[in-house]
């Protein structure tokens, strides 16, 4: 089985004649509903999911207060039920599983989390140790290509708190049919291109860091041939192309900045308005994207999807947000400074003291707030941006009387999880939505032209958003597997028909 995001889009783009086309076509996307859940735990009992259809176990991250993967039967998806099987990883939080061909693929920070982390490889049936493998510091995200033959985390590298230690990002490859043995890359030699970079808008500013212990990996996926990986970087709002073949990073595309003061892109800035009112803003967005996965059909263009989170580097030592009302505003930019700095209106936005002062002179001609309240699709041969859902989740939200105006002033829903699937004869993107408690589904049959399904609403917080096809289902119908960090529960969905 293909694992997350990297399995979904396999499944969304290749031929399969093992496929029942007449129950393909009787499964609609629109009737997804609830037929399962689970609790296991506290805050940070359930955060990313892994399903293996040769067990029929799905191994969750749980994170409360013992480092674990907790092991669920997945026979009656409508009755998972917890087999006491907790596979406990000792030293260092569990940020992330993948499952492919009988192997549990964890990615297992260090207990000092600027030192080198490790991929524990795990037999699903017995639970044994196949293999432990060092990473890079802070191995955040780990999934398997869909042959099977790589598995590869992202490896954060974030600095300590107080920025005594500040570890270089990198992309562990690890070669499952060479004995696991590993290559560490890294990002340093994009740095003659830093200026250039720099002018698209890619971010290298943490305090006395190097270009490669700046860059800090967040997530990865893998075309359908396994042959290119693309992987997010975050606080750094650019998506790296790697070439699996010679292992080295080819590409880094920059992804700009989304303009607020439009009407498409209009969204509620503030907290306290007193209302959920979306207008237009002199205020950019930095897409800063979590989660991706890869369409492909064919040789064609490599759809790239990701979710724009957006995230902020705030430590002890160093602290990049600052509300609106804090900031110096150039009174030619902004003439109406004084109103756009009312908590009413722009006060309360969080935004990067990094950007938006071109001449140094303290007062900034430019806003840029954390994150694009949105998913886009981009080229991954070119990072062209190809489509944006501008405010339509914000939109969708509200009318489902699921958003949370508290949040206005920060980063909103909070897009951070997304998986492709085939449904029927439609392929399908779920978008997990933190700050909504829900999962958006879009109808990316064309990806470059999304269409919005519905909102399904789920536990506190999704962070896992995992799709089943019905091949490998358990009850043989599509699932969606959602599992949520504030509250632990895990919830499965499946069509009606």
């Amino acid at each position: 089985m293909l694992p997350l995001a990297a399995m979904t889009a396999f499944a969304a783009c290749s031929k399969d004649d093992t496929k029942n086309p007449e129950t393909e076509t009787k499964e609609d996307a629109s009737t997804f509903e609830a037929i399962g859940t689970i609790d296991i735990g506290d805050k940070g009992a359930a955060e990313i999911s892994a399903y293996d259809p040769a067990s029929k176990r799905l191994f969750v991250v749980k994170n409360d207060g013992t480092n674990m993967i907790k092991i669920l039967n997945l026979a009656d998806p409508a009755h998972p039920v917890d087999l006491n099987l907790d596979i406990l990883t000792n030293s260092g939080a569990v940020n992330s599983l993948a499952v492919h061909s009988g192997k549990l693929a964890a990615a297992i920070e260090a207990t000092d989390k600027t030192q080198p982390g490790r991929v524990v490889v795990y037999n699903t049936e017995n639970l044994s140790v196949i293999k432990t493998i060092a990473t890079g510091a802070l191995p955040d995200m780990v999934t398997f290509s869909p042959d099977g033959k790589f598995i590869l985390t992202a490896n954060e590298g974030e600095p300590a708190t107080d920025y005594s230690v500040d570890p270089v990002g990198s992309v562990s490859i690890i070669s499952v049919d060479n004995n696991y043995s590993v290559t560490n890359i890294d990002f340093s030699s994009f740095e003659s291109q830093k200026d250039a970079l720099r002018q698209k808008g890619f971010r290298i500013f943490g305090p006395n860091a190097s270009f490669a212990q700046d860059i800090e990996p967040e997530y990865i996926t893998v075309s359908p041939d396994s042959k290119t990986a693309w992987v997010t970087l975050q606080e750094n709002n650019a998506i790296a192309k790697i070439d699996l073949a010679t292992k080295t990073a080819t590409d880094i595309f920059p992804l700009g900045f989304k303009d607020y003061n439009t009407d498409a892109n209009a969204v509620d800035l503030s907290d306290k308005d007193g209302a959920i009112t979306f207008s237009k803003s002199p205020v950019k967005g930095m897409y800063q994207p979590d989660a991706i996965a890869v369409l492909q059909n064919g040789g064609g263009i490599p759809h790239l999807f990701t979710v724009n989170e957006g995230d902020v580097r705030e430590w002890d030592a160093y602290k990049e947000n600052v509300r609106i009302k804090d900031l110096q505003l150039d009174p030619t930019a902004f003439p109406n400074a004084a109103a756009l700095k009312a908590e009413a209106a722009l006060g309360r936005l969080n935004v990067t003291k990094t950007l938006g002062d071109l001449n140094g002179d303290g007062l900034y001609e430019s806003l840029y707030s954390f994150g694009a309240r949105s998913f886009s699709v981009w080229n991954g041969n070119t990072g062209a941006l190809l489509f944006d859902s501008k405010n339509e989740l914000d939109v969708k939200a509200k009318e489902a009387g699921k958003y949370d105006d508290a949040r206005s002033d920060d980063k909103s829903i909070e897009p951070e999880g997304i998986t492709l699937g085939v449904v029927g004869d439609k392929t399908i993107a779920f978008v997990g939505l933190e700050r909504v408690d829900a999962v958006a589904l879009y109808d990316v049959t064309n990806p470059a032209a999304p269409v919005f399904i519905k909102i399904l609403e789920c536990g506190d917080a999704p962070e896992g958003v995992l799709f089943v096809d019905a091949k490998n289902s358990p009850n043989k119908k599509s699932l969606l597997i959602v599992s949520s960090e504030d509250d632990g529960v895990v919830k499965i969905y499946a069509p009606k028909n």
